[in-house]
C-alpha cells in the first residue's frame, strides 16, 4: 500500500516539475538601460548587464530593436550604442540579452527607453529643406589644399507666425556649427545659409546632419531634422582646361580633372561634340583625359566636358555643370564663301532683270533689236535697174537699189535724178 502510494505522488510531482519554469534557462534583462542626445540628430544608447544574471560565465550580447522614427534591428557585444537619426519625431528603443555562442539559453525579456518629440506643431517647422555642397581650393591652409562650402534652402511652415525666425545648424562627425550668413524673404525671415568654409571632409562617407529651429512670440516652433548623403549633395565642379585641336579630319580634345579632394583615377567624364553645320551632338563617355574622333573639315564644331566622381572610389553622385564650350573647325570661312557666290549670283540675275524691264519699257527692245527686212522682190527691182529715164553707173545702180529696198525714200529718188 505505501509503495504504491509513492509511486502516486511521484506521478504527480513530475509533471508539476516540468511546468516550473527553470530559472536558469530564461536569461534576465539588461538594466539601467537610458538614450540619451549627444549632438544634433545622435543618441546614445547605454545598458548594463543584469547583476543578478546566472550562470556568469556565459558569453552574452543584445539584441537592440530601434522602434521609432524607423524600424532598425541589430546584434552587439557591447553595451552602448550610438545612433545617427532624426529626433524632431521622437526617438524610442528597447533591448534583450541573448546568448552569444549559440547556448540554449532564452532571451531575455524587453526593455524599452524613450525620448519624446520636441513640442510645438508640425506646421511651424521649416518644409523643403534642400542643401548642397562644393569643394573649392583652400588658400589659407596649404596642409589642406580644398575647403568645403555648403548651402541650404528650406520654406516657412504653414503654420508659422509671421514673426518666426528661423535658426541652421550642421554636424558632421564631431564638429557643430551655427550659420553666420542668411538669406531673408521680404518678411526678414531668415530662408536659406551659407557656409562659405566647413568641416565637411571632401572625401568624407559621414552623414550630414542639418537641424532647423525657430523661435517666435505666439507659437512654440517645432524643431526640424534632417540627414543627407554626401554623394547625394555633392555638386562636381565641372573639368578645367578644355582644349580641342583639329588636324585634317582628326579632332583632339584634353582636359585636366575637377577642382576635388578625389584623384584622377576617381572620376568619369562625358564629351559632347556638337556639330553646328549638322546640328548633330555626338556623347562619349571616358575615364581618360583626352579624347580623339574623326569628323569632317567642313563643319565647326562645339566642345564641352562634365565630369561624376565614379564608384570606384565612392557611391555614384550627380554629373557636374558642362565646361565652357570650346569652338574648332573652318565652318565659318566656308560658309562665308558660299554666301558670296550665292549673293554675287542673285545681284547679277537682279541687275538684268532691271535692265530688261527697263528695255521692254521705253521701246528700247526694238530700237536696239530691229526685226529682220522682208524678203525683196526680184521682179520690181529689175524693172527699176533697167528704166531708160535714169542712165547711171553701176555703182549708182546699187546705191538706188539700195535706196529703193528703204520704203519711204523713193521720192528723195526722182528728186536726185
Amino acid at each position: 500500500m505505501a509503495p504504491a502510494l509513492l509511486v502516486l505522488l511521484w506521478a504527480m510531482v513530475i509533471p508539476r516539475a516540468d511546468l516550473l519554469p527553470d530559472k536558469k534557462s530564461l536569461l534576465l534583462p539588461p538594466a539601467n538601460f537610458t538614450i540619451k542626445v549627444i549632438g544634433l540628430a545622435q543618441v546614445l544608447l547605454r545598458w548594463e548587464p543584469n547583476p543578478d544574471q546566472e550562470p556568469k560565465d556565459v558569453e552574452l550580447g543584445y539584441h537592440v530593436r530601434i522602434n521609432a522614427p524607423q524600424e532598425d534591428d541589430y546584434e552587439t557585444r557591447n553595451t552602448e550604442s550610438k545612433r545617427v537619426t532624426v529626433l524632431h519625431q521622437g526617438f524610442s528603443a528597447s533591448v534583450q540579452t541573448i546568448p552569444w555562442n549559440g547556448h540554449s539559453l532564452l532571451a531575455s525579456n524587453w526593455v524599452s527607453a524613450e525620448l519624446k518629440a520636441p513640442p510645438g506643431s508640425p506646421g511651424t517647422s521649416i518644409v523643403n529643406l534642400t542643401c548642397t555642397t562644393n569643394t573649392t581650393l583652400n588658400n589659407y591652409n596649404p596642409l589642406r589644399p580644398y575647403q568645403v562650402s555648403l548651402y541650404c534652402t528650406w520654406l516657412v511652415g504653414k503654420d508659422a507666425p509671421e514673426d518666426t525666425q528661423y535658426f541652421l545648424y550642421y554636424r558632421y562627425g564631431s564638429s557643430t556649427e551655427e550659420c553666420q550668413e542668411y538669406r531673408k524673404d521680404t518678411l526678414k525671415r531668415n530662408i536659406a545659409c551659407w557656409f562659405l568654409r566647413t568641416f565637411i571632409s571632401s572625401r568624407g562617407s559621414d552623414s550630414l546632419a542639418v537641424h532647423a529651429n525657430g523661435s517666435s512670440k505666439h507659437a512654440t516652433i517645432k524643431p526640424f531634422d534632417q540627414l543627407f548623403a554626401l554623394h547625394a549633395i555633392d555638386r562636381i565642379n565641372p573639368p578645367l582646361n578644355v582644349t580641342a585641336e583639329t588636324e585634317g579630319t582628326c579632332l583632339s580634345i584634353q582636359w585636366e580633372k575637377p577642382i576635388s579632394a578625389f584623384p584622377n583615377h576617381c572620376f568619369e567624364y562625358e564629351v559632347k561634340i556638337y556639330n553646328t553645320r549638322k546640328n548633330y551632338f555626338q556623347t562619349e563617355k571616358m575615364t581618360t583625359n583626352t579624347f580623339i574622333s574623326i569628323i569632317d573639315d567642313i563643319s565647326k564644331y562645339s566642345v564641352q566636358v562634365r565630369a561624376a566622381v565614379s564608384s570606384v572610389c565612392r557611391q555614384m553622385g550627380f554629373w557636374s555643370e558642362w565646361s565652357q564650350p570650346v569652338h574648332v573647325g573652318n565652318d565659318d570661312q566656308k560658309l562665308s564663301t558660299e554666301w558670296f557666290l550665292i549673293v554675287l549670283m542673285a545681284t547679277i540675275c537682279f541687275i538684268v532683270l532691271i535692265f530688261t524691264l527697263i528695255c521692254k519699257i521705253g521701246h528700247l527692245w526694238t530700237r536696239l533689236f530691229p526685226p529682220v527686212p522682208a524678203p525683196k522682190n526680184s521682179i520690181k527691182d529689175f524693172f527699176l535697174i533697167v528704166s531708160p529715164e535714169k542712165t547711171v553707173s553701176n555703182e549708182t545702180e546699187i546705191e538706188v537699189i539700195s535706196y529703193v529696198e528703204e520704203p519711204g525714200l523713193e521720192i528723195l529718188e526722182d528728186s536726185v535724178f
